[in-house]
């Protein structure tokens, strides 16, 4: 899988199940549901997900590629650029999640031949997406599976049908083991320096300080 990601900060990779990837054989459309809101999602076994509804408002979708199994080394199969003219794909919100329709060029790319085959077929039927998180919340820390909530996502750079509906062992889902274990441990630490019993309260407003930063 290719690294070559735009930005500065580490993005995130999501893959959830199968959602609604559709083939369609009018000009050879595919579309679906990169991501769902208020759906709880495991992340590689060490806690669960949920995209808050509302999360993509004011999201930054001014250049989005459509990939298969987010190989970004690949000539992309569509390409959202700020929705213009020249855009063979379109990205929006609606009432379940982020939605896609991406035009294929089944008669020039093999791979968009392949790919519009398979998902007819639901040999391919889930789909993930890479983007930075600009606001997250955790809950339930003290737990053995917490949860993160995306309230804000910041930019999506790409979405991508894919054979396998998760991927635990990649690089990116390790940032996301990272970012649990720093939360852990901020917290930890808070505990330590207000472990009287007088000073609960104050490890209350810190805490919360703490889980609600994003």
């Amino acid at each position: 899988m290719s690294r070559n990601l735009p930005g500065k900060d580490a993005p995130v990779q999501r893959s959830f199940g199968i959602i609604e990837l559709r083939a369609v054989d009018d000009g050879y459309y595919i579309e679906g549901h990169p991501a769902v809101y208020d759906q709880l999602t495991c992340i590689g076994g060490w806690f669960d997900e949920v995209i808050e509804r509302g999360a993509f408002d004011g999201c930054d979708f001014s250049d989005v590629v459509f990939t298969v199994n987010h190989d970004l080394d690949e000539i992309p199969l569509a390409r959202c650029r700020s929705d213009n003219g020249d855009s063979t794909m379109q990205i929006r919100t609606d009432d379940r999640g982020l939605y896609f329709r991406a035009s294929l060029d089944v008669d020039n790319n093999n791979q968009a031949k392949a790919l519009h085959s398979a998902t007819k077929r639901k040999d391919i039927n889930g789909m993930s997406f890479i983007f930075y998180v600009a606001e997250e919340a955790w809950e339930g820390l003290d737990t053995n599976m917490p949860t993160r909530r995306i309230k804000k996502v910041k930019k999506v750079i790409e979405v991508s049908a894919v054979t396998w509906a998760a991927y635990p062992g990649t690089d990116i889902n390790a940032r996301d083991k990272s970012a649990l274990d720093q939360a852990k441990a901020t917290l930890e630490n808070v505990r330590q320096h207000t472990s009287n019993d007088d000073q609960e309260l104050e490890l209350m407003k810190l805490r919360t300080q703490i889980l609600l930063k994003g």
